[in-house]
């Protein structure tokens, strides 16, 4: 039913194109391009990021709905952001943000999809912390966030800041990192002992290197190291909370939220308190976690609602995709962070009473964008004019 309404949509949609700005080769522009055709709307013109960074922008026609896509995984792009090399290096995330953000400012014409202002929030953890928290979002709490907070300029800091805020754990993140790049989780104990686990690999050379495998340091030293080098690039601390578990590993939630509801969602379950997929997390049981929500008391709808409170802080951009850490017993939840290019979850279709059963995050978002973008009534829509795929 939701995909024949998108497809009435689209043959509404008249002049209306889509482009989107990613990296040709990527399967997030394939997947999306895919979307676009399924809806009866001619390919997506694509506009590649190593273009616009380039170029300084890009410009785009009246009737063109922009899409932004992720300019990862290409190794020139990551070159022209970061200014190395090497792509595996974990360095450079300031530079990143500071040019993909002057690239923002540079596109011109169209419709965006992804507001510039907000994926600039986005990209920054401590503000994007502070925005959550000034809107009474749950989040876990963090020093290093709002106006007067303190910088980070390396492990002494750190280390202070865990004495005066009493979080012996807790974790570091790189204020413009993503994909867990640059995290540590952080655990301190009597005796002075000290725990980090986290991707990066700390070479004899003192480097910086993003593995694909959990690493593990217990030598305080070593951990300051590995802090001290990221320090220039911005740090942002939070408390790290105790997280509901299912089959006796740590799991939290992706949920993506789209015009303004959550639509798609999937548990993540870890050996390590990282549990994103490309460091072994494994999907978990979605049923199974609706089941102990309510089981705890709690309503699933309520936390489904914490998403979608995080998303309309950012009310101009069409899709986030919003990290949710359900606490022990699974009664209540804080977001973790709230992602730009969080839509990635291939073959995964929609939450049931979202409005996108039957369609994946990128239907989804055609559907949505169209309902927002083209002209309205058509006798079979809802007296809002959004198709009901998406009402």
């Amino acid at each position: 039913m939701a995909a024949h309404h998108q497809d009435l949509r689209a043959r509404e949609a008249g002049g209306v194109r889509f482009a989107v700005v990613g990296n040709p080769e990527n399967r997030r522009v394939t997947l999306f391009a895919r979307a676009v055709r399924a809806a009866g709307l001619p390919a997506p013109r694509v506009v590649a990021w190593a273009d616009v960074l380039r170029a300084g922008g890009a410009a785009f026609d009246a009737g063109e709905l922009v899409r932004l896509d992720s300019p990862g995984e290409n190794t020139e792009v990551d070159r022209l952001l970061r200014g190395a090399e090497d792509p595996t290096r974990v360095e450079g995330s300031a530079r990143w943000y500071t040019t993909l953000t002057a690239a923002l400012r540079g596109l011109r014409g169209g419709t965006r999809l992804d507001d510039p202002d907000d994926l600039a929030v986005l990209f920054d953890k401590r503000r994007c912390h502070a925005v959550l928290a000034g809107a009474g979002v749950p989040v876990p709490y963090s020093p290093t966030s709002g106006a007067h907070a303190p910088a980070v300029h390396g492990w002494d800091d750190v280390r202070a800041l865990m004495r005066e805020h009493r979080m012996p754990r807790l974790f570091v993140k790189l204020a413009h990192g993503s994909s867990a790049s640059g995290v540590l989780a952080v655990e301190a104990a009597g005796g002075g002992r000290i725990r980090a686990t986290t991707s990066v690999e700390l070479a004899p050379d003192g480097r910086l290197f993003n593995s694909l495998r959990i690493h593990r340091y217990t030598d305080e030293g070593h951990i300051a190291a590995i802090v001290d080098t990221l320090a220039p690039d911005g740090l942002h601390l939070e408390r790290w909370l105790p997280k509901a578990s299912q089959r006796g590993r740590p799991a939290d939630l992706r949920v993506v939220v789209v015009a303004g509801r959550a639509t798609h969602a999937v548990v993540r379950t870890g050996t390590s308190p990282l549990t994103n997929l490309h460091l072994g997390g494994r999907r978990g049981d979605l049923d199974a976690a609706r089941a102990a929500v309510e089981a705890s008391g709690a309503r699933w709808a309520d936390v489904l609602g914490v998403c979608e409170q995080a998303a309309a802080c950012f009310p101009r951009t069409l899709c986030v995709g919003v990290d949710l850490l359900p606490a022990t017993g699974w009664r209540r939840a804080a977001v973790g962070e709230v992602n730009a290019f969080g839509d990635l979850l291939p073959g995964l279709t929609g939450l049931p009473g979202s409005g996108a059963e039957g369609l994946d995050t990128y239907a989804t978002q055609v559907a949505a964008a169209l309902a927002r973008h083209t002209p309205p009534p058509h006798p079979h829509q809802n007296r809002t004019g959004t198709p009901h795929a998406l009402a």
